[in-house]
Formats: structure tokens, sequence, C-alpha cells
């Protein structure tokens, strides 16, 4: 047999005589950074908070003011919505126009809603009822400022107080026909009785009011006169057999 005894052959790659641990090694390497390279550098946090502010109040904006994405909901002027209705039976389609009462509705829909539900109650402690509420069925005048010019502060409804939201001026939102029908609508919905509201009211209100810029008070919607009321609104309907003031008296049936 040729060769060295095992005991005497060389060991290759193996050296028992060193004293650096490998992992102390490799933690020097991975205490080194790596080179900076363009396109490559983080996000600030600044940044990244700004861009997820700007698309929470997109989404909450587009949901206030889209208008529910109806062609009626987005029209500022207000034109008429019209939908087809047969004159007689058999007979041929004829364009019939939406009651203020209906164009309301729809509005309320669109804007109101969201903040007075659409059952007129509210958000207890936030947002303040519509129905048989005392600055809805009082004065028209007191209502269109509100809607307006705005309200802020706390507002005592039904004996109970209402502070921790604002309300927005609408002035800006709705024409004058938009904002007689919407407030005709809540006047004459959820059981209140209140009369129709005009758009020339609206309109002369408008312009009493276009030098003011802060909202309304509390205060100052309590020193209105409860019956002062916009002109050109109709009386409510007579009801148990009232007559209207001004009317004809009935003829007597022989």
């Amino acid at each position: 047999m040729t060769g060295q005894p095992p005991e005497n052959r060389p060991r290759q790659g193996m050296d028992y005589g060193e004293t650096e641990e490998v992992q102390e090694t490799h933690a020097a390497i991975y205490r080194e950074k790596v080179e900076p390279r363009v396109g490559r550098e983080p996000l600030s946090l600044w940044l990244i908070a700004t861009y997820g502010l700007a698309v929470f109040f997109g989404g909450a904006y587009l949901g206030r003011y889209a208008g529910n994405f109806s062609g009626d909901g987005l029209d500022y002027l207000g034109g008429a919505p019209r939908v087809m209705a047969k004159a007689s039976a058999g007979g041929p389609e004829q364009a019939a126009e939406l009651t203020p009462v209906e164009k309301g509705k729809k509005i309320y829909s669109a804007n109101c809603a969201t903040c007075h539900q659409a059952n007129g109650l509210g958000v207890a402690g936030q947002y303040p009822p519509l129905a048989a509420s005392e600055y809805v069925d009082g004065s028209t005048k007191r209502l269109g400022m509100i809607i307006l010019k705005g309200l802020q502060g706390p507002l005592t409804v039904k004996g109970q107080k209402y502070g921790s939201a604002v309300m927005q001026p609408w002035e800006k939102t709705l024409n004058d026909q938009k904002i007689a029908d919407v407030l005709t609508y809540i006047r004459q919905e959820w059981g209140n009785k209140g009369a129709p509201v005009a758009a020339e009211g609206i309109a002369a209100l408008r312009k009493e009011l276009a030098g003011r810029v802060e909202s309304y008070t509390e205060a100052d919607l309590l020193a209105v006169p409860d019956d002062v009321d916009l002109p050109g609104g109709a009386p409510p309907a007579p009801t148990d057999g009232a007559a209207t003031p001004g009317a004809n008296p009935p003829t007597p049936q022989p």
C-alpha cells in the first residue's frame, strides 16, 4: 500500500486554528447599507398621508354632492323633470310636469336625506328632525334664511338641543325654484301642514340677504316672528270644511 497514513494526510479547506466566528463576520456584512440608487428612494410619510387625505375628502365630496348621479339632481338650472303619462285609455302619451312636492322630494333625497334622514326624524343629538318641527311649520322667511345662509351653533328643536353639526348654506348650490320646491316638500311631508313656498319669495329673500356672509344662529332665528312669511306662498288648504279667506261662499244646494 502506498501513500501516507490517514493521520498524517494534510487537511484541505479546514483550519481548526481560526478564532473568528462566522456569525460575527457575516454580521458586519449585514450592517452595511445598500448603495443608494436613483429611483429607489423611499416615499415620504407626509406625501402618503397627503394623498390619503385627498382620496378620502374627494370620495366624501363626491358622495355628498353627486346628486345620486341622476340628471335632474345635477341640473343647476332646475329644469322641470317630465314623465310620460297617458291622457286617457288608449290615447296618445303626453308629458306631465311633476308637482313642486314631487320635485322637492327628489332634491331632498339627493341633498338633505343624509343628515335629516328619509323619514325626517334626523339623528339624535346631531341633526334636528324636520317632522313636526317648529322651524319647518313656522315662518317661511325663517326657514328660507336657514337654507340660504346655513346654520351654526346649538339649536333647540322640540325641546331637544342639537349642536354637534353645522348646516351648510345652499344659496350657491340650489336656485330659487329648487329651494322653493324642497321647502314645499318638507312643509307638507311627515304630517307637516305648512303652506307651499314660491320661488319669487326665495328670490326676494336672497336679494335681501345678499350682503350677509356668516351663517345664522339660534338667536338670529328666534328674532324673526313666527308669523312672518315670504311673499308668493299660497295659504294652506282648509280642513274640516273651513273656508279660505277671500274665497266665494259655497252655493247653497236646493
